[in-house]
């Protein structure tokens, strides 16, 4: 498709702020600038709430680029808590220390103190998005879903604290506004406004923190063309089914009669767990002359907990594929992981009171490790050989075999928690991993998110997996590349990606809750020489709870470069972190107060 085109809509799922990277088809440039981050005051649902923003815009600002471009930002914390920003779906080839992962590839962003970020684009093409990424901070402020009653940074430090649950949501957003459906809230629901026989692109995301959702139009067919980054077989489609962390490029052909359309979401809720299930609306408003209707037209969408529904839309992703877009699946597997999923707890300390399941506290875990934040992040602690920080020893499958998906018995283990564990992966390799979802002790949905990387999602389904049955059953011909995985509940999904990208990258739940628990882990990916790419390093610390008195801090201080010549040579040199030898010329940004991205 040609230039960047800014009439296109896009509607965002989520609460949190939020940042929308538009990414078209162009020559490569380069632009720098500011994002600033502070509390604001906002109004909804009867009550004022100060939420942190960035820019001063609510959701966020948007970015329009293109494929290869380069994309420079000093990030100004000048909230109350430490902070990252996370580029989510941008592989960033060579350049993981600008991921944004707390405590794996930096620092939290200190209050009153700046980091800059450089988003290295690829082959990446469509809509993508950053977001805050540590605790629950990326929910500070609303795109589509969720708006919380009390102090959200409050309660997460008091569920740290005992073990027990964030409360849930008390509302879902599209674009800021919960919609009609709320009390307060029907005079400021969010209208999109359409001229009748005209297509427009969609540009989806879902920052929801903690439910998946389906999403459609009254009386419009929806055409999915992509998702996360890449284009898709363009399928017709009445709804979708969006988890958090997706991103989904959508066409609408407004060749209804003129009037107004309800654009509605409902959660997609398969766990017993307590869950938001209200339900956010928007209206697409047809422009021209005519008698407005006394409400919407509306759309029936499948039911809070219609499993069969979800499912059927993800058997109709497929790649788009052909000479300009063609793909290269895995074949030749070096290296498989076999990864149970799983919500555990763990026994309260002696002498504590604790919220969580039977007197305990909630856990999570994969292959029963259970993620244990450390006081240095993973980058850094590689680079200049710290001991004790990280150990290199995940295991490649469970401790032990069970029916996962099924009758659990004695089976629920208390995960491995007070550990870092990595998962070292060398260079070239053609990886497998297979997600099994298990049934201890509340299953449900677990949309998978890598950093780094896009994969293949080759195949999926229900119960455990099966080398006899679910192997005939991938999809190696036109499978989608996503970035963002929704893992049945209890059931099974296999993706596959080459492992060409060095870094520290992690892997995680993008449930908030679950992420929150320790239901993640990290890859640790080396190539010791680029002779092409310079090598640039953060000036380091030695703890990240170290806060300079100083205005600007460690992080933010000037880097040191290590050219090619010294990294054969050199015992602490940056061996997977660059770019590119030029830096091209200069990226256009466009800001909005409905920030949004997509695909052109």
């Amino acid at each position: 498709m040609g230039a960047c085109e800014k009439s296109s809509w896009a509607v965002f799922l989520g609460f949190l702020f939020t940042f929308s990277l538009l990414l078209c088809m162009a020559q490569a440039d380069v632009h720098s600038y500011t994002l600033v981050l502070q509390e604001t005051e906002f109004e909804r649902l009867c009550e004022n709430k100060s939420i942190l923003v960035a820019n001063g815009s609510f959701p966020g600002p948007t970015v329009w680029t293109h494929r290869g471009d380069t994309v420079v930002v000093t990030v100004v914390n000048k909230g109350n808590y430490g902070v990252t920003i996370h580029w989510h779906g941008a592989r960033q080839m060579y350049n993981p220390w600008h991921d944004g992962p707390a405590y794996v590839t930096q620092c939290p962003i200190q209050p009153q103190q700046n980091f800059t970020q450089t988003i290295v684009l690829d082959k990446e093409e469509g809509t993508l998005w950053w977001h805050a990424h540590n605790d629950w901070t990326r929910a500070s402020t609303i795109i589509l879903g969720e708006w919380y009653g009390k102090n959200l940074t409050e309660m997460v430090i008091n569920a740290t604290r005992t073990g027990g649950d964030v409360d849930t949501s008390v509302a879902y957003t599209i674009n800021g506004q919960p919609g009609d459906f709320y009390q307060c809230s029907k005079e400021p629901t969010y209208r999109m406004a359409v001229d009748p026989n005209k297509t427009y692109l969609l540009r989806i995301i879902s920052a929801i923190m903690n439910e998946e959702m389906f999403f459609g139009i009254a009386n419009h067919t929806l055409t999915l063309v992509g998702m996360d980054g890449a284009y898709l077989e363009q399928v017709n489609t009445s709804y979708i089914m969006i988890a958090p962390g997706q991103t989904m490029d959508v066409l609408v052909t407004t060749d209804q009669k003129p009037s107004h359309y309800y654009v509605l979401g409902i959660p997609f809720v398969d766990t017993q767990a307590p869950s938001d299930t209200t339900t956010p609306s928007a209206i697409l408003h047809y422009s021209g002359r005519y008698e407005p209707p006394a409400y919407p037209n509306s759309i029936i969408l499948p039911g809070l907990t219609e499993r069969n529904s979800a499912e059927s839309f993800m058997r109709l992703l497929k790649s788009l594929v052909d000479d300009k877009h063609p793909i290269k699946v895995p074949l030749n597997i070096t290296k498989r992981l076999y990864l149970t999923v799983s919500v555990n707890n763990v026994e309260c300390a002696q002498g504590d009171t604790c919220e969580g399941p039977h007197g305990n506290r909630h856990s999570a875990s994969l292959n029963n490790i259970s993620w244990t934040v450390p006081n240095i992040d993973i980058l850094q602690a590689y680079y200049r050989k710290l001991p004790g920080i990280y150990y290199t020893d995940f295991p490649d499958q469970p401790p032990r075999y069970f029916d996962f998906a099924g009758d659990v018995g004695d089976n629920v283990t208390y995960p491995v928690v007070g550990r870092t564990v990595v998962k070292p992966i060398e260079y070239g390799s053609e990886v497998e991993l297979i997600f099994q979802g298990t049934n201890i002790p509340a299953a449900e949905n677990h949309p998978m998110h890598l950093h780094g990387y896009s994969f293949y999602l080759v195949g999926f389904g229900r119960g455990n997996f099966s080398l006899n049955m679910s192997i005939p059953t991938y999809n190696l011909t036109h499978p989608p590349k996503i970035n963002t995985v929704a893992l049945p509940k209890n059931g099974w999904a296999t993706i596959r990606f080459k492992a060409n990208n060095p870094g520290v990258w992690f892997m995680h739940c993008h449930l908030e809750c679950h992420a929150s628990w320790g239901m993640a882990m990290a890859f640790l990916l080396r190539k010791r020489a680029c002779a092409t790419c310079p090598r640039i390093c953060p000036l380091v610390r030695d703890h990240c709870d170290e806060i300079d008195g100083a205005s600007s801090s460690p992080l933010s201080a000037p880097v040191t470069v290590i050219d090619s010549a010294e990294l054969v040579s050199s015992s602490e040199s940056c061996w997977f972190v660059g770019g590119q030898t030029h830096l091209p010329q200069l990226v256009v940004v466009s800001s909005s107060s409905s920030g949004y991205g997509g695909l052109n």
